[in-house]
């Protein structure tokens, strides 16, 4: 279970978000500059909350009682809007950048169809071939909580259905609790177990 409870001041407005979740996709739904980002941000450990808390399977990640745990420790993947995938290395390193498990990968590789592109770089790939790297690449690090920020976005309507299909399924293989940042109505209402809706950093779920 993931238990979020954060205060974070925000240059237009006060980031105030409270939830909790289990093994399900949740789809924290709003307008651009709305907080969701920043949600995640915090999650994650990229960025802390002034106070409040946040607490993963019984651990507390952050509390104004003690040091945050930090980004590597904390055993969250996050898929970012752009991948953020390393161009310098070959679609193989960057999957097993992080990974626990060589058996894993495999059987990731194969699971999202990926295998041939293993010696491409980045650059030589499509945007839809990109996302499932990079989910390959979350994944490979046998996270307790996904986190993906608008991966979808830039993708057109073909690819982005496959892509949504290969979460649904990864989603349902692993059973990872997944949080999915969109303003994406028709995204939300296929992949949400539930949507947590955002407003000027406040949850109106």
């Amino acid at each position: 279970m993931l238990t979020v409870d954060i205060k974070k001041k925000l240059k237009a407005f006060q980031l105030d978000a409270g939830f909790t979740m289990n093994n399900e996709i949740v789809v924290l739904f709003g307008p651009s500059g709305s907080g969701k980002t920043t949600t995640l941000n915090c999650l994650s450990g990229l960025s802390h909350p002034d106070e409040g808390s946040i607490q993963l399977r019984g651990r507390t990640l952050f509390s104004k009682k003690q040091k945050p745990v930090p980004v590597q420790k904390r055993n969250i993947g996050y898929v970012f809007q752009d991948y953020a995938l390393f161009p310098h290395m070959t679609v193989r390193n960057n999957i097993l950048y992080g990974a626990k498990s060589m058996e894993e990968v495999d059987q990731l590789v194969d699971t999202l169809g990926i295998s041939h592109l293993l010696e491409e770089y980045p650059r030589n790939i499509s945007g839809g071939e990109k996302q499932r790297v990079a989910l390959a690449r979350a994944f490979a690090t046998k996270p307790e909580l996904l986190l993906l920020d608008e991966p979808f976005s830039s993708l057109d309507e073909n690819v982005k259905k496959e892509c949504h299909n290969e979460l649904l399924r990864l989603h349902k293989k692993w059973g990872i609790p997944v949080i999915l940042v969109t303003h994406d109505q028709a995204e939300a209402n296929k992949l949400a177990d539930r949507v947590i809706e955002m407003e000027q950093g406040r949850v109106l779920e």
